[in-house]
């Protein structure tokens, strides 16, 4: 998953946009007062957290955090960090939680403090429609691309058998780089969430196919510091109160055309 770097200096904008829960403010820097709530994230991870033509930041995790920042009185800050990073920007409190398609794994679950799973998800390889490439023992000998810092990553230094049959593995910082050297056939395939290659090949229409063999099943959480908990268990509860009250089927029917979610399951 996902990298950007942070600003050196950012001019605080206010980002509006109507979500299904109404009209929400999504802003680039931390205000001083602190009745916020700041959602860590890659802001180049479509369809959960991305910038759209305006420059706003946009998505799916977005409209669920917004909401569940209304419901708790807080403001909305959205801070894109780096990726790589991500762990160290949380416990220095420049963030309240990363929230942005984050997989949980069993050693990021032992250093903080997760909520249920909300979103099931997959590693996949996107490849050219025109690679003749048919599943992952097609990729032998070939360069494939992953973000720096991702599960994605994980999934393949878990999987040595695939691992030591590639030619060579190149870092990218965020997916949609490692997807245009896809497209000028600098790597053969590209190593990344299922829910993101889906969204990036509709919206669009490159001529990319998801392998039907995939890496590895995971599921999407949201992480806390791992003394947080309190804040962790009135997010999960919201969430628990949107799932019943139909919120978050809209939103999921927003981005994806159906419902997702897999909270309360």
């Amino acid at each position: 998953m996902k990298t950007k770097k942070m600003f050196a200096s950012i001019v605080a904008i206010v980002v509006a946009f109507v979500t299904v829960t109404g009209f929400v403010s999504c802003s680039k820097n931390k205000p001083a007062e602190k009745n916020t709530f700041v959602l860590g994230l890659d802001d180049s991870f479509p369809p959960l957290g991305f910038r759209d033509e305006n420059n706003n930041i946009v998505g799916y995790d977005i409209d669920l955090a917004a909401e569940v920042a209304k419901r708790m009185n807080k403001e909305l800050v959205c801070q894109p960090i780096d990726w790589a990073a991500k762990e160290q920007e949380l416990n220095t409190k420049k963030i309240d939680c990363i929230w942005n398609g984050f997989t949980m794994t069993q050693e990021r679950q032992s250093a903080m403090a997760f909520t249920k799973a909300y979103l099931d998800n997959a590693q996949v390889v996107v490849v050219r429609a025109d690679s003749g490439i048919k599943n992952l023992a097609g990729l032998a000998g070939k360069v494939i691309g992953v973000q720096s810092g991702s599960s994605a990553e994980d999934a393949i230094n878990e999987n040595l058998e695939f691992k030591n049959s590639l030619k060579s593995i190149v870092e990218f910082k965020e997916n949609i780089t490692a997807l245009n050297d896809l497209e000028i056939k600098n790597v053969d395939g590209v190593v990344m969430d299922q829910v993101v290659a889906n969204y990036s090949i509709t919206q669009t229409g490159r001529p990319y196919v998801v392998l039907a063999e995939g890496l590895a099943n995971e599921e999407y959480g949201i992480a806390f510091r791992k003394d947080d908990t309190a804040l962790r268990d009135r997010v999960q509860t919201i969430l628990e109160e949107m799932e019943k009250d139909g919120t978050v089927a809209t939103i999921s029917n927003k981005w994806f055309g159906t419902n997702l979610s897999v909270i309360g399951r």
